[in-house]
């Protein structure tokens, strides 16, 4: 039996599917980014000029945030992680992003994958991430 769900507290998905899917003792976690509930972006700031600033950083920990959050609804943590592919747009951000994983991983943590692509959703994103993670037996 597999389960998928939408959660409550996170920006709805952009397209009709579930932010985490549980089948056969894992978490499938969908592509998930900096956009927050309100559908801003964490990391992202337009001045009153409209110029705007973009922090791989701060997004790159909203991101692994929204994943810990996904991932505690169905039973599981960070530390449960087995595999993790990362979409940067500009592998110009690669030094900035690893450096926030390395504040929450080490070699023991999950598998990872990065890869650069033309663009996100928005044009705001620089990074996303999908996920697998075991949900342990409870």
């Amino acid at each position: 039996m597999s389960t998928g769900r939408v959660v409550a507290g996170i920006a709805t998905p952009r397209g009709r599917f579930p932010h985490v899917r549980v089948a056969g003792g894992f978490a499938f976690v969908s592509g998930t980014s900096a956009r927050r509930p309100d559908n801003t972006i964490a990391g992202a700031v337009v001045d009153p000029l409209g110029t705007t600033t973009l922090d791989i950083r701060e997004q790159t920990r909203a991101v692994i945030g929204n994943l810990r959050d996904l991932l505690r609804e169905v039973g599981a943590e960070l530390a449960d992680l087995v595999q993790v592919t990362t979409y940067l747009v500009s592998m110009n951000d690669f030094g900035g992003y690893n450096e926030v994983w390395a504040e929450f991983f080490d070699e023991q943590g999950p598998t990872r994958t990065t890869v650069a692509v033309h663009q996100l959703p928005h044009p705001h994103l620089l990074v996303e991430m999908q996920a697998v993670a075991a949900v342990p037996a409870h």
